[in-house]
């Protein structure tokens, strides 16, 4: 057998259909097109769209400025204020020159713009009962030795399958000082509490003075070892990535990022500078896709997302099964997909582009790994497997005690 045609045989699906698969990075010309074309409907210029305050203050956040910039039916722009009657949104102009116009299906309008399927269907708006596991306002916590600050409601995008939808509300508003000098009260009551991450929202919303105040609290704290960020703004705003916030994070490390990419069309090369700054300073960079219907339920997506990330040096780290929450029925997979995913990884491609696939137990039972099965069996003396291309093997499990 010749083995290296053989090895070749088994990604031969991946390599003939990944140049179909688009990285931001490799649409940056289309992309380009639709930036000049926002930033002449929004009278704005090339320092403009580098200021994220500017992308912030020019969200788009109302079906009529959508129809102004972005080409859609009147059936969707009807649907998309029958939506934002219920569901807010807001997109960065950023975040909208990645669409693809003449894709139906398009991963980045999917993610975005409101779709009438959100207003039917089943779902909770509070699956994970993050409310029954808040022992202090904006705080959740679940495990033993962790727990997540809520810090802001407000995001560079409002993603329509967010799993805090009902947080969102009418404005945006971050926690006020009392209440996170409550939060910071309880960490630091609570010796067991290694490991703080700071989320919302996005936790990058919070000025450059209020994050470095937290820092600082936090690091006060003898028994916290670890604080991480999850932030989407990379992904929809990376130009909140700035040299002074990176300036600020590294001075109080370790300091983790967990970021937020579900498509290879969302790697750009803004996105990629953002993560790269991050990366220089230090902060290692982790990403968790939620596993989304239409956007990159296909293992051949997920595979070029997961090798595209390591080139930025983000780690994929989690794939989160789609949560169910009310609104986003459109957007739910079953296990099985996500098993057939983390399958085509295996063997594929490097165990670095490889994830934990994720369910998170309803009620608060946090997170659970979901792996395909290659323990077959355990004999007596042998444990048998399969390996990542079918093939079993069996191996001793036997052990005499040495006295």
């Amino acid at each position: 057998m010749d083995y290296r045609k053989h090895l070749k045989s088994t990604i031969n699906d991946y390599l003939n259909i990944k140049d179909n698969i688009k990285t931001g990075i490799e649409r940056k010309e289309e992309i380009e097109k639709n930036k000049k074309v926002i930033l002449e409907k929004l009278n704005g210029r090339e320092e403009d769209w580098k200021d994220y305050k500017w992308q912030l203050k020019n969200r788009i956040d109302n079906a009529e400025k959508l129809k102004k910039i972005f080409p859609l039916t009147d059936e969707e722009i009807k649907e998309v204020d029958k939506v934002a009657s219920v569901y807010r949104f807001a997109i960065s102009p950023y975040y909208l020159s990645l669409i693809d116009t003449k894709d139906f299906k398009d991963p980045i309008k999917l993610q975005a713009i409101p779709s009438g399927k959100e207003l039917i269907g089943h779902g909770d708006l509070d699956p994970m009962d993050e409310k029954g596991t808040t022992p202090v306002e904006g705080i959740t916590r679940r495990y033993p030795d962790r727990l997540i600050v809520k810090v802001t409601n407000q995001c560079g995008m409002y993603c329509r399958f967010c799993q805090r939808r009902r947080l969102i509300g009418e404005t945006d508003h971050h926690i006020d000082r009392n209440t996170l000098e409550k939060d910071i009260e309880y960490i630091r009551n609570n010796e067991e509490i290694r490991d703080i991450l700071l989320t919302g929202g996005d936790a990058f919303m919070l000025s450059d003075s209020t994050i470095e105040w937290l820092l600082q609290e936090l690091r006060s704290i003898p028994h916290v070892e670890i604080i991480r960020f999850g932030t989407r703004t990379p992904v929809t705003l990376p130009q909140r990535v700035t040299d002074n916030l990176v300036n600020i994070l590294k001075k109080y490390h370790p300091i983790y990022v967990n970021t937020h990419f579900n498509s290879p069309a969302e790697i750009t090369e803004e996105s990629k500078e953002a993560c790269e700054k991050l990366a220089n300073a230090g902060i290692p960079l982790g990403n968790q896709m939620v596993l989304l219907n239409d956007v990159n339920n296909d293992p051949m997506v997920v595979r070029k997302l997961n090798q595209a990330l390591l080139t930025i040096r983000v780690k994929p780290y989690y794939i989160f099964h789609t949560k169910p929450v009310k609104g986003t029925e459109h957007f739910w997979c079953k296990v099985e997909e996500g098993l057939d995913i983390m399958e085509s990884l295996r063997g594929r491609t490097s165990g670095m582009a490889i994830p934990t696939y994720i369910v998170n137990g309803p009620g608060g039972l946090g997170k659970t790994p979901v792996l395909p099965n290659y323990l077959q069996y355990i004999g007596r003396d042998k444990a048998y497997f399969r390996n990542w291309n079918g093939v079993p093997f069996e191996i001793e499990n036997k052990f005499d005690d040495i006295e």
